[in-house]
């Protein structure tokens, strides 16, 4: 097999165990030391006077961290909440809405499964139909996505939950071409966008989804728990965050419903989202050119290492190079896909998730890149399935 591989130089702002390759950042991220000692900074601050720090300090510490990834996210500060992770934001979204018998939920098949369960739950509660829109997988253009959506589209449709970037094929979908076809018949958008922050450039205020949500902890390299939820101002009295507390009472006017409910929730550790503006800091300073070079830097990684696999183990690629962010999925021969995502640990040392899929090629390899990441290790794993897969 080779020499064992080694991470990049940036691996060094990382706490990987050098014995693991891990390809599977997408998965809960990683957060950097600096980042980790941010928030360490925080919790020692909040230790030292619990009362004055989450009794009178949090709220400007909070708006403030709020409006750090409101920039990084483009849009208004206002319209954006702290949430602990996308699966809460569209949960919190789909248990406020008001829905009426004869309206229709519409998803596709490539809905991420605890949000899929969500949508599945309160279509049954309410007594409404949850529609499912069949992208083809592999798939030729992005085209074929918008299609099989707006396929599924009729009047009954109240509201359309799609992912930004799918979880078990590591797709970048249309999400704008979607959203403003959906926009222009008056349909409402809900945007499960958990890998997204950090992997692509975004604009919400722009794109124009109704409800978008998205993890910081993956590829914005946050501590773990921290996402947040952008509802468009003209919604935000129907959107109710899924603990009810002080806020939906508070006599203050110099707030909005929406800012009193979400900011507070009850006593918890709020030192994640206070390390966003850190973790925003920290990564765009790794290379000349900030977030842009960054995300171009993991998107053309993974794109590399996508080659390397399907070159060595004479694979097609699933969808073309415009649909690749910083995850990218390999038809695997049919068998198991635990079994040989055990194998690839126990004897390789090699963290890296196998999708099991209902198709002729039976599952997929999801492959991450982030900085720390380096070819050899690609390269390496290309190795193991050869050997794997004999």
């Amino acid at each position: 097999m080779g020499e064992y591989p080694s991470y990049s130089s940036f691996a060094r702002f990382w706490l990987l165990d050098p014995a693991v390759v891990f390809l599977n950042h997408g998965s809960f991220g990683a957060c950097p030391l600096p980042v980790l000692k941010a928030q360490q900074r925080w919790r020692e601050r909040m230790e030292h006077q619990p009362l004055q720090f989450l009794d009178k300090d949090i709220e400007p510490l909070f708006d403030s961290a709020l409006q750090a990834l409101a920039n990084f996210v483009k849009c208004d500060w206002q319209d954006l909440a702290f949430v602990a992770n996308a699966t809460t934001g569209v949960n919190t979204v789909l248990r406020s809405l008001r829905l009426e018998p004869g309206n229709e939920l519409l998803t596709t098949n490539l809905e991420y499964n605890a949000c899929r369960n969500a949508l599945n739950y309160v279509a049954e509660r309410e007594g409404v139909k949850v529609v499912v829109a069949d992208v083809p997988f592999p798939v030729e253009s992005p085209h074929q996505v918008i299609e099989a959506v707006l396929q599924q589209v009729t009047e009954q449709t109240r509201l359309v939950l799609l992912d930004h970037v799918t979880s078990q094929t590591g797709m970048v979908l249309p999400i704008a071409e979607l959203v403003q076809q959906l926009n222009q018949r008056g349909i409402e958008t809900l945007i499960d966008g958990a890998h997204a922050p950090g992997m692509l450039p975004l604009n919400l205020t722009e794109l124009g989804a109704t409800y978008y949500t998205g993890n910081c902890h993956k590829w914005l390299c946050t501590p773990k728990g921290t996402a947040f939820l952008y509802v468009q101002r003209d919604r935000q009295a129907v959107i109710r965050p899924l603990t009810i507390s002080h806020g939906a009472n508070s006599p203050r006017r110099d707030r909005s419903r929406f800012r009193l409910e979400f900011d507070w929730m009850g006593t918890q550790d709020l030192t994640p989202h206070l390390s966003v503006p850190t973790a925003i800091e920290f990564l765009g300073s790794l290379l000349p050119g900030g977030w842009a070079t960054l995300m171009q830097h993991n998107r053309e990684l993974a794109i590399a290492a996508r080659t390397i696999l399907c070159e060595t183990l004479g694979a097609s690629t699933p969808c073309p190079e415009a649909m690749i962010g910083a995850l990218a999925v390999v038809p695997l021969p049919q068998g198991d896909a635990l079994s040989l995502q055990r194998a690839l640990m126990e004897q390789y040392r090699i963290e890296v998730p196998i999708v099991p899929w209902s198709d002729k090629a039976g599952r997929y390899i999801r492959i991450s890149a982030q900085i720390y990441n380096a070819p050899a290790q690609y390269e390496y794993l290309a190795m193991a399935l050869k050997q794997l897969l004999k």
